[in-house]
């Protein structure tokens, strides 16, 4: 099957990661070929955080901010920091840093767009997304949680970058838009 449909269930693993000391690796340089642009949105609207989110998550089933209140999505933008990764003149991916209670933070929401996947920009931008939470007051403790629906290989690539997993949750969701299997890398 290369298309599940809207109102098909499907069950998948959520990891739970945390990270309790700053790595040391220091800030990483762009790939020699990119001119990209790391961009901090200020009091970013609400519907441009969810033209990033599904941009870079519907093909990962990425569907859970639409099921939320308006006011609780622009809550927690309020207690966020947005940065939207640019190159050509349009978004390559993006990353949402939330501030937790007692110095966790968490890394809410990470991704590439589908055409900028595979570019050399992901693990570039996972890091300086890392690095720049560390940098933020107070952080003792940085958190992330990906699942089995997202990218194969996301759950490696924040365990190579300093993560490790605190424990793991199964669960179903029924899709509310068709998932198109034949565009999520392998």
């Amino acid at each position: 099957m290369t298309v599940q449909k809207a109102g098909t269930e499907v069950a998948y693993t959520i990891t739970y990661l945390e990270m309790e000391t700053r790595p040391s690796f220091g800030y990483p340089r762009l790939p020699i070929t990119s001119k990209a642009a790391l961009l901090r949105a200020e009091d970013p609207p609400v519907w441009y955080f969810l033209s990033l989110y599904d941009a870079v998550g519907r093909d990962y089933a990425w569907e859970d901010m639409h099921e939320i209140p308006l006011e609780e999505a622009t809550a927690q933008l309020d207690r966020s920091q947005l940065f939207t990764l640019t190159e050509k003149g349009w978004p390559q991916g993006f990353f949402l840093l939330e501030q937790m209670a007692q110095g966790t933070v968490d890394l809410a929401y990470f991704g590439l767009v589908p055409e900028a996947v595979g570019s050399g920009l992901g693990k570039w931008l996972l890091q300086t997304a890392i690095l720049m939470a560390w940098g933020m007051d107070g952080t003792e403790r940085l958190t992330v949680n990906t699942c089995t629906l997202d990218h194969p290989r996301a759950l490696a690539l924040y365990q190579k970058n300093g993560f490790h997993p605190v424990r793991r949750e199964e669960k179903t969701r029924i899709l509310t838009r068709d998932r198109d299997l034949t565009r999520i890398p392998s």
